[in-house]
């Protein structure tokens, strides 16, 4: 009787997997808006994003500071698009009725991983055999 009760607490209702789905919609909406600050300090000259609108050079310690900036945002650029790929593949996977499944042992994910991480492919066990 235990087995079947932890059965169906892995297994999400229409009404959690809607509400899954509207998070992970809310997330990447919130990435959006992100990228495109991000976006618009890589777009900015050097001397406007230091607030130094006159027609000098930027100092040359600045320049690296400047720099570092710009890596910075660069990654950051980079984290979101990996983080957007993820949210739409588990969007994907509620549509296709497939979320909440590890992709390596096609177990259930436990609705806490869900919880913590709406869009992880991977069961804790699995995700942790990949780390090692």
């Amino acid at each position: 009787m235990d087995e079947v009760d932890l059965t169906k607490d892995r297994e999400m209702t229409k009404r959690e997997l809607k509400r899954m789905e509207r998070r992970l919609l809310k997330e990447k909406m919130r990435i959006f808006k992100q990228k495109g600050f991000t976006g618009e300090l890589l777009k900015k000259p050097q001397k406007e994003i230091a607030g130094d609108l006159s027609s000098y050079t930027t100092h040359p310690g600045d320049q690296g500071t400047d720099a570092a900036q710009r890596e910075m945002a660069s990654t950051l650029t980079s984290q979101e698009n990996q983080l957007l790929r993820e949210i739409d593949i588990a969007l994907q996977k509620i549509r296709e009725g497939k979320y909440g499944i590890c992709e390596k042992c096609g177990k259930s994910i436990s609705k806490a991983r869900l919880e913590a991480l709406p869009y992880a492919r991977l069961c804790v066990k699995c995700k942790r055999e990949e780390e090692s």
